[in-house]
């Protein structure tokens, strides 16, 4: 099972109303390594929800519910849509301070690829950040 990290602003897309929502469609994207990330996805892996800008911290799970269709938003088969739906919020937020300052994260997409949006989370790290946040892996 892969593990990856999304981000959203708070102000346009919340964890709160991601939770209120019950599941969304994550499109928009147009970064290329990000598009080949969603199109990686596999139903049922984990991701986690991370409040970029604003917040700066990993704040829930989310599970693909999914996989990568056309994206709806524009007329164009090369950007693609994932579906998701939370699973449960950390106790704690881990913050990208906390994440930046811990061993084992040094390597993290979130860190060397600051700007994508969309990023690939190993097993290791995916386990830390839960333990981090109050959550059993």
């Amino acid at each position: 099972m892969n593990y990856w990290l999304i981000k959203s602003e708070p102000f346009k897309y919340s964890w709160d109303q991601f939770v209120k929502d019950g599941k969304t469609f994550w499109d928009g994207v147009r970064n290329y390594a990000a598009r080949n990330n969603l199109r990686e996805m596999k139903k049922g892996e984990k991701v986690l929800f991370y409040h970029s800008n604003e917040g700066l911290c990993v704040v829930g799970i989310a599970e693909v519910l999914k996989e990568a269709y056309p994206d709806p938003t524009i007329n164009d088969d090369t950007w693609v849509a994932v579906d998701f739906k939370p699973v449960k919020p950390l106790k704690t937020p881990v913050t990208l301070a906390e994440i930046k300052q811990t061993a084992g994260l040094e390597q993290m997409e979130l860190i060397r690829l600051g700007r994508l949006s969309v990023s690939r989370v190993s097993d290791a790290e995916y386990k830390l950040i839960l333990k981090m946040g109050g959550l059993k892996a």
